[in-house]
């Protein structure tokens, strides 16, 4: 329960055979929380008056023993989290600070029998434990032997490895132009969210794994791969708390389809969209004609068939709204990527008003989904692009590191290349380009204009204070 007053989270347990309230854990300034113990107990994260999560406490539900504190960091620059994995066999507790990156095991079945270092590494690295038939498995971003890594990869540990350290091995042989984004695990499937250059795909395999696969190249498994539409965006993993359940939960977002929720049986092989806007399609189909009307709800039974569905079994307005994709060279011969949107039916060279989005900052992949309040714009006759500069995610670490602080002049000229790019090929009118930044991206639009002041005519600045967020933007 959020508490207004205090600006902090307090913690509570209903009984709900009876309904009230239950007479302990009670606790303020708590930030996560996590169960043990076959639901019988409780460990959960307190923050100190800095609001720094610094203590992990575990608490016996239905019992009057004091609850136990089982870490505590006083050090002001580490902080504590808490989680289960998947199957609920496990609790690990991540460790953050300045020097360092650390996780930790603990045995669900017995949450006070101590702490277990199974990982560490160097600050400021991503690092999820799950667990599967013995397995610990490692998603992380964390330097390999040493060298700085660009992208995610996945690792196994037995469970049982009593190695000090402990020995971990890659589970998919390293390729630089198939890279992993996300996984999420059920009892049968391994789930992996990949990008083949800039291009997602959704695919499982089976568990557990073959021991003499291990450490091969992701083609070299029997992947499946799921239908997605055209033109993804992005595509996050629901919360698929069930570990027994076969069927996982996603959503995609695309820039020609509003967002979908899709239900995906990896058993049967039937995939259902349980919740997605299709008014806006309704509508569109009016006002510009009828759409073809096949489909096909199969799961394809290979990595080389079409995984792409029928456009009307997405809602996806494809057929009235163009999404091309380009490759822009910069200032420096980086290629960035910029997407532009447009009407089919309101689209003539050269003559076009233009709206072009960018952020590049926090290594935040720029949100290209579909907007509503687009909509209008579009039937009008406007162009929308989003320029993907240097600073933000979808490319990398790398990426990241080449937008920010010394080099925070990349973004600024990677989204003037796009810029020009959209007039000198005439997909824009060269008197009708506005620029359009939220938060920090306000800060790249204002200085755009700033550094080109002919090449914009107007700029949607969505951000309090230019100055206020500069220190920010910078990172």
């Amino acid at each position: 329960m959020y508490d207004k007053d205090n600006h902090y989270f307090k913690l509570s347990v209903r009984d709900l055979n009876i309904g009230s309230l239950c007479s302990k854990p009670q606790a303020d300034r708590v930030s996560n929380i996590a169960w043990a113990k076959d639901g019988q107990a409780l460990l959960y994260v307190v923050t100190d008056n800095k609001k720094r999560p610094f203590r992990i406490y575990c608490s016996m539900i239905g019992s009057n023993d004091e609850d136990v504190l089982i870490l505590e960091e006083p050090q002001e620059n580490v902080h504590l989290s808490v989680r289960h994995t998947k199957d609920f066999q496990y609790l690990t507790v991540n460790i953050f600070s300045t020097q360092s990156s650390k996780v930790y095991l603990i045995n669900a079945a017995d949450p006070l029998s101590g702490l277990t270092l199974v990982w560490q590494c160097e600050p400021n690295t991503h690092c999820i434990v799950e667990h599967h038939q013995g397995y610990l498995y490692l998603f992380t971003d964390a330097a390999m032997q040493g060298q700085p890594v660009d992208h995610h990869y996945l690792l196994r540990s037995p469970v049982t490895s009593s190695c000090i350290p402990r020995n971990w091995e890659n589970v998919f042989a390293n390729d630089q132009l198939l890279t992993i984004e996300d996984v999420d695990f059920c009892h049968s499937h391994l789930l992996l969210i990949v990008k083949d250059r800039r291009k997602y795909g959704l695919y499982f395999v089976s568990l557990p794994l073959s021991n003499d696969k291990v450490g091969a190249h992701l083609k070299d498994f029997n992947l499946q791969k799921l239908p997605l539409p055209d033109h993804v965006s992005q595509i996050f993993p629901g919360p698929n708390y069930d570990f027994n359940s076969s069927t996982m939960r996603f959503t995609i977002t695309s820039p020609v389809m509003p967002d979908a929720v899709v239900d995906y049986d990896l058993l049967s092989g039937q995939w259902t969209i349980v919740q997605q806007q299709n008014l806006l399609y309704e509508r569109t189909r009016v006002l510009y004609g009828s759409a073809s009307s096949t489909s096909n709800s199969r799961i394809p039974n290979n990595l080389s068939e079409n995984s792409a569905a029928d456009e009307s079994t997405w809602n996806d307005l494809s057929e009235y709204y163009a999404c091309e994709e380009y490759e822009v060279p910069s200032y420096d011969g980086a290629l960035i990527p910029l997407t532009i949107l447009y009407s089919r039916h309101r689209k003539t060279n050269g003559e076009n008003p233009g709206l072009l989005h960018g952020h590049g900052a926090y290594g935040e992949v720029l949100d290209k989904r579909w907007r509503n309040e687009m909509k209008s714009l579009l039937d009008r006759g406007w162009v929308i692009a989003y320029a993907d500069v240097r600073g933000g995610g979808g490319g990398g670490r790398k990426w990241h590191h080449d937008g920010r602080r010394t080099k925070k002049l990349n973004s600024v000229k990677d989204y003037i290349s796009c810029a020009k790019f959209l007039i000198e090929r005439e997909v824009v009118q060269e008197t009708k380009l506005a620029g359009c930044g939220y938060s920090a991206g306000g800060f790249l639009v204002a200085s755009a204009i700033n550094y080109c002041p002919d090449l914009f005519r107007a700029a949607a600045l969505k951000v309090g204070s230019i100055l206020k967020h500069l220190s920010r933007f910078l990172t």
